[in-house]
């Protein structure tokens, strides 16, 4: 049965103080007699099309880089801050020439010292259907600049996805995906790299998943997997959670999922066969020997180790590798003894940022891989935007600081000193975020998405689901109410059960 609970959506300028204060901009807050979802102005188009705004600042903000820094000037496209990797490969990994990632091997004249390109199978092919759709004829700087024109369009497509998927995954709370929306870093670097692909197909697993589509979960994770690396974490949260909630067969349904995806992209493109018999590609394999051999970079926590003890950290593969295992027994830990179930958003946001802080490089765009996450682990405006307060910063100094090393004897930008400083900053900013999620799922009673009552709306089949295994003196919770709610529909006015 129906409850006045159900029929209503959490407006966050009712229960967020900075919400209600930015919210005078544009009349003040909603009123509890307004009408939300019975005219053309649904939730989800509000947000969708405040995305593609954003999205718009986002690509005019590169301007200078399209008309100039990105052929002509050894740092004007890092003074300006509006650098991006698509334009550069578009020559730099051969598809100007027509050459077929991962089968054709890109000239040394202008790989750079890549002889193949460098990104999961997925990327490859987005990168390449991007190349298709690009206009032939004229320079290369034009056709270079048209390249990024295409591949913009295709990731403005994945940021209406990811914005629609955060929208509905929490059944009463849509308009938390507007800090999806509205946030600055995710406009600054959204057109950077490809990583908006990766983002939209985990951002659709999330929603699959508070629906109880396991297996379409799964093969949405293995899919975003063979884009990007960081969406197979997701199993992790899954596993501890079903275990806690005694649900073993539905995250054996969606990792089976999973793995079936990722092999059905992979394969096809995995193997080559000549007289001696069956070898894994070259090419295939470029993206893992690349990120197995590449030395810490730009952004990471070992950079700012190595600056300040002078060591080469050589073995940064072992320490990451054993942080991020010693990291995810914690959080399996935490999930299993906490008062009440974490919920899937939280413990999915912890697991991904805990990669993103012990990772050996940090590129600015790997922000985007986090902010569907914490809208939904943490929806609280405060917090969400003294993080992105620091990743904008970051993403400053990093240009800044390109600019610097690469002035010559001018040093016109920002020093090592300051970039360490943009390195703190962004580490700090991260567990901030981090450490308020610790503490919702210890104390649940702070978390604002079950102030009203609700399990997990994310959950899927854990929602309300009794605990089956805990850890030390958590309670079993057998009567934890469903997260019942309106369901969202895609573009609609309308709502069902």
């Amino acid at each position: 049965m129906r409850s006045a609970r159900d029929d209503q959506l959490v407006r966050p300028t009712v229960e967020d103080e900075v919400a209600a204060a930015g919210s005078e901009l544009i009349g003040g807050p909603v009123g509890r007699r307004a009408l939300t979802g019975a005219h053309w102005w649904t939730p989800v188009r509000v947000i969708a099309l405040v995305a593609i705004g954003m999205f718009a600042l986002g690509m005019v903000q590169k301007l200078p880089c399209y008309d100039h820094g990105w052929f002509f000037g050894a740092t004007t496209q890092y003074t300006h801050a509006c650098y991006s990797d698509i334009p550069h490969l578009y020559n730099g990994r051969g598809f100007d020439q027509g050459l077929i990632p991962y089968f054709d091997r890109v000239p040394q004249s202008v790989g750079g010292g890549m002889d193949y390109l460098e990104y999961p199978v997925l990327t490859g092919l987005f990168m390449e259907v991007a190349a298709l759709f690009t206009p032939g004829g004229g320079s290369l700087q034009h056709r270079e600049q048209l390249y990024w024109f295409v591949n913009a369009g295709m990731l403005l497509a994945c940021t209406a996805v990811i914005v629609m998927c955060a929208a509905r995954t929490h059944r009463r709370r849509p308009w938390d995906a507007l800090l999806v929306a509205l946030a600055p870093a995710f406009a600054l670097t959204a057109t950077i790299n490809w990583d908006l692909f990766a983002v939209a197909l985990t951002a659709a697993a999330m929603l699959m998943w508070s629906r109880g589509r396991t297996v379409l979960t799964g093969v949405l994770i293995g899919l975003a997997a063979a884009a990007k690396l960081y969406p197979a974490l997701l199993l992790g949260p899954l596993l501890v959670l079903c275990w806690r909630a005694g649900r073993p067969r539905a995250f054996l349904t969606a990792a089976g999922g999973a793995v079936a995806a990722w092999l059905a992209v992979n394969l096809p493109v995995m193997f080559t066969h000549d007289a001696t018999g069956f070898h894994i590609r070259e090419g295939w394999a470029k993206f893992y020997v690349f990120s197995k051999e590449r030395p810490v970079d730009f952004g990471s926590l070992w950079l700012f180790i190595s600056e300040h003890t002078g060591s080469s950290m050589d073995d940064v593969n072992v320490y990451a590798i054993l942080l991020m295992i010693l990291g995810c027994l914690g959080l399996g830990a935490l999930a299993l003894s906490a008062p009440r179930r974490p919920r899937f958003a939280q413990l999915a946001f912890l697991t991904v940022a805990l990669f993103v802080l012990i990772n050996k490089v940090y590129s600015p765009q790997y922000v985007l891989w986090l902010v569907p996450l914490a809208a939904l682990a943490r929806p609280k405006w405060r917090d969400f935007l003294v993080w992105q307060t620091c990743e904008v910063l970051y993403y400053l100094a990093i240009w800044l600081y390109l600019a610097y090393t690469g002035s010559g004897d001018k040093h016109q930008g920002l020093p090592m000193d300051g970039y360490q400083l943009a390195i703190v900053a962004h580490l700090l900013g991260t567990l901030y975020l981090c450490a308020l999620v610790v503490r919702d799922i210890l104390k649940p009673e702070r978390d604002v998405v079950r102030r009203d009552g609700s399990d997990d709306p994310s959950g899927g089949v854990l929602d309300g689901a009794p605990d089956i295994f805990v850890l030390g003196s958590a309670r079993r919770e057998r009567h934890a109410e469903p997260s019942g709610g309106t369901r969202v529909k895609w573009g609609t006015g309308s709502h069902d059960a």
